[in-house]
């Protein structure tokens, strides 16, 4: 018994950071894609309301997680443990992206130190490149380091070293891309 809860509990574990490898890949190759840059591109704006179409992914998500919770209970408990690391993912998403870095909450938490900062930084690297090409840091709980974001900016031309430091600093929204002075 207590090796099946610790091998259920893995299972979770391996699906968190397993998924977290493919929503680097959904979000570099679907959402920044031709298919998918079309609900994407919502969350790269400014947009009025609470919603953006870019919400749509985490229904189509969250759909797949509800299929496996009922296919896990009919079939395999090792779907059920998937189904829960696939739910605490997003979890954990819904806290670090659309809490800590785009603030979509009532509450205002701006990190000043530490991993939580680094994430935000990386995000708003993301967001510094107008259009879905040239973006760099896809994941959504890993952050690379800033430096190697930076240099990864200014390789490709499309950004310029003020512009990049201010979309770093840069207070407010993460949204939209830093404009000029």
């Amino acid at each position: 018994m207590l090796f099946e809860i610790l091998l259920y509990a893995l299972i979770v574990i391996a699906t968190v950071a397993a998924m977290e490898a493919f929503a680097w890949a959904m979000h570099r190759f679907v959402m920044h894609g031709s298919s998918g840059w079309g609900w994407h591109k919502s969350h790269h704006e400014e947009t009025e309301g609470f919603f953006e179409k870019n919400d749509l992914y985490a229904v189509v998500f969250s759909a797949m997680a509800i299929a496996l919770f009922f296919l896990g209970q009919a079939l395999s408990p090792v779907l059920l443990a998937i189904a829960w690391g696939i739910t605490l993912y997003g979890l954990l998403y819904f806290v670090a992206h659309d809490g800590l870095v785009h603030q979509r909450w009532p509450f205002r938490y701006v990190p000043h130190r530490g991993y939580a900062k680094r994430l935000v930084q990386a995000h708003r690297l993301h967001h510094a490149v107008e259009g879905r090409d040239h973006c760099v840091s896809f994941g959504f709980l890993y952050a690379p380091p800033i430096d190697k974001l930076k240099a990864e900016l200014r390789r490709s031309g499309v950004l310029d070293r003020e512009r990049i430091e201010r979309s770093v600093t840069a207070q407010g929204s993460a949204h939209a891309p830093v404009r000029g002075p």
